[in-house]
């Protein structure tokens, strides 16, 4: 096993993946801003080295002091943790540059990934159901109403490089198209350096699925059954749960085989997750491939007993799976939530100053 693994994230991720390192007797290295300095991530880490200003651009995401870090501390691996740097390709191929390994799938992957577009044409050739809609970028507005009109309205008008809800609308007809396609273009530009757009059949009262997979680098892939966020605000996750109330077992095992299918179409390794979207009768549709543990992730290792950290870490040291998908079991239910901070009356984004705070506790019927 890897003796020193340098975390390229901070906070709550970063604790995690620390804690799991701790059980495995691997040493840590933690990394952080000046606004970062007394954060619980850097008390915990066996080594900590400053990055540079508060701001993001300014130390997390600065590529060549990750990895002047990592050769200073002699570091084996990185694992990115979710956000940040755990999604980008030029990283991920700078680690495998300078010998390091990055706990993640390759390069090549994470690139294709994170275009929606090319993700679709990848896999429709794999022959994974996705929604209705093209497979190249839109040249212009005009070209999105021609399209729109022979898909059918309403449809999903999408940013190809988009996440979090930026830059996708729902489309009802030509004049809000007319109207949606600028805007959301320019915030796809503005957010993701990207403002290629593509447009998808919209799936109406739809439930997203989204499944868990591990796969190693001998071509063993398994999944880890699914997760469950169709509670949404924003097209953003609120609650997160495992297993779908949804689902039943031939739908549960049919996504699951088709998202080992997914990844073993790209030659995926290391954690993933498959997204799907789910019809009223059940039908699914492939979303997107996130190329990185999710913030969700507590979710399936609490119904699974597996800790998904410690997989990575194996998986990435080379090692194969140390089980079938017949002996993954699943027990109980997990519930995970977002919770807000924002202004009760606009509802817009409103951190404050946090005066009282009360767990939930167990109810008790007796």
């Amino acid at each position: 096993m890897f003796k020193k693994v340098l975390i390229a994230n901070r906070g709550e991720i970063a604790g995690r993946v620390i804690r799991t390192c701790n059980a495995l007797g691997i040493q840590t290295v933690g990394i952080y801003s000046e606004a970062d300095k007394d954060a619980l991530h850097v008390k915990a880490a066996d080594e900590a080295y400053l990055l540079g200003g508060p701001k993001v651009s300014e130390s997390y995401l600065n590529i060549d002091k990750i990895i002047e870090i990592a050769r200073q501390s002699g570091t084996e691996a990185i694992h990115p943790g979710y956000g940040l740097l755990s999604e980008n390709a030029e990283f991920a191929r700078r680690c495998e540059e300078e010998g390091i390994v990055f706990i993640g799938p390759s390069p090549d992957v994470i690139s294709k990934m994170g275009s929606k577009i090319e993700a679709r044409k990848l896999m429709e050739l794999a022959g994974v159901p996705v929604v209705p809609g093209i497979t190249y970028p839109l040249a212009d507005v005009e070209e999105a109403v021609e399209i729109g009109k022979k898909i059918g309205y309403p449809i999903m008008l999408k940013a190809s490089a988009g996440g979090g809800g930026i830059g996708m609308q729902i489309v009802q007809n030509d004049d809000e198209l007319r109207k949606a396609f600028e805007g959301n273009q320019k915030r796809a530009v503005s957010f993701f350096g990207n403002g290629e757009m593509f447009i998808e059949k919209y799936v109406e009262n739809p439930r997203h699925i989204e499944i868990q997979i591990l796969a190693d680098s001998v071509g063993n892939t398994i999944y880890l059954w699914e997760r469950e966020c169709s509670i949404q605000r924003r097209h953003q996750k609120v609650v997160e749960e495992a297993p779908s109330p949804f689902l039943d077992e031939v739908t549960r095992s049919k996504m699951g085989e088709a998202a080992v299918k997914a990844a073993k179409s790209i030659g995926y390794k290391n954690a993933g997750t498959i997204e799907f979207l789910v019809d009223e009768h059940k039908n699914f549709y492939f979303l997107e491939v996130n190329t990185r543990l999710q913030v969700e992730h507590p979710v399936t290792e609490e119904i699974t007993g597996l800790d998904l950290v410690a997989e990575q870490l194996r998986i990435a040291f080379g090692e194969s799976l140390p089980f079938k998908q017949s002996e993954i079991k699943r027990e109980g239910h997990a519930i995970e939530v977002r919770i807000y901070a924002e202004d009760p009356k606009t509802f817009f984004p409103s951190p404050g100053k946090i005066t009282t705070f009360v767990l939930p506790e167990a109810w008790d019927s007796t």
